[in-house]
């Protein structure tokens, strides 16, 4: 990681988003670096619910053992075939035997769906997550996510936008909610045209982030881009000066309902 870059998306981050918790990241890496490992599932549980304890400042690298899911096995890149009932499990379900998520209509459209979907090299390395502070020299991120309400989700938007002639620097792949800051992240930090990714919009992760959170997750080499044109965007104008208003109000009622 260049340390000078790291500190200077900080000072632009709290200059045009104050208060908001910064962003978390990850990449692949066959060397622990001293990191402290996920703890070995023992039971099932969901991926993005440990991500917390990253968003609170510990870093962990996650290996196979630490992902109980089998979606989020896949989806990280250690599983590369699902169970065989798995088209059943993600549609109606098969009647006295697997309930189903119901998330498509049925197994034949879940097969096709899983056609395009391209496992991740994870196999035999770590996905080390760490939030952005505490990067240093040795750190090489792949992507960084925001877990973000609304109002900051508008400017995150809108500066991946902002160097694109098109409509779609910003996409919404459909997927479990590990999928939508690992998995398409992961996969459009290697094209040449590296999309953001949207998301967090799975059901069966929403109980794993806070009331009104989405997702936003940035290839690295797009991130690099949005940095360097924060200065000379729509963040400087007084329109955003009004959203930054919106953003302590978000800030209040969250704490209000928390």
């Amino acid at each position: 990681m260049d340390l000078p870059f790291k500190s200077d998306f900080i000072s632009r981050w709290e200059t045009y988003f104050p208060g908001e918790p910064l962003p978390i990241t990850f990449e692949l890496s066959s060397d622990l670096r001293g990191i402290q490992k996920a703890r070995t599932a023992d039971t099932w549980r969901c991926f993005v619910c440990d991500l917390t304890k990253v968003r609170n400042g510990t870093s962990l690298a996650f290996h196979e053992d630490s992902i109980s899911c089998s979606g989020g096995k896949r989806y990280c890149g250690y599983q590369s075939v699902p169970f065989s009932d798995f088209p059943y499990f993600l549609s109606y379900g098969i009647e006295g035997k697997l309930e189903g998520e119901r998330y498509k209509k049925d197994p034949a459209l879940v097969d096709e769906w899983q056609k395009n979907i391209h496992i991740i090299p994870a196999s035999g390395k770590y996905l080390i997550f760490k939030r952005w502070d505490l990067l240093d020299n040795d750190d090489n991120p792949s992507v960084v996510i925001f877990f973000a309400r609304p109002e900051v989700l508008s400017g995150l938007f809108t500066l991946a936008n902002y160097d694109r002639a098109d409509f779609y620097g910003v996409v919404m792949p459909m997927g479990a909610g590990c999928s939508s800051i690992v998995h398409y992240p992961w996969h459009e930090e290697q094209s040449d045209d590296p999309k953001a990714i949207l998301g967090m919009m799975d059901p069966s992760a929403r109980p794993c982030v806070p009331l009104d959170v989405m997702t936003f997750a940035v290839p690295m080499k797009k991130f690099v881009r949005m940095v360097t044109y924060m200065d000379e965007s729509f963040l400087i104008t007084p329109a955003w000066e009004k959203v930054k208003k919106k953003i302590v109000q978000s800030q209040k009622q969250s704490a209000h309902s928390s």
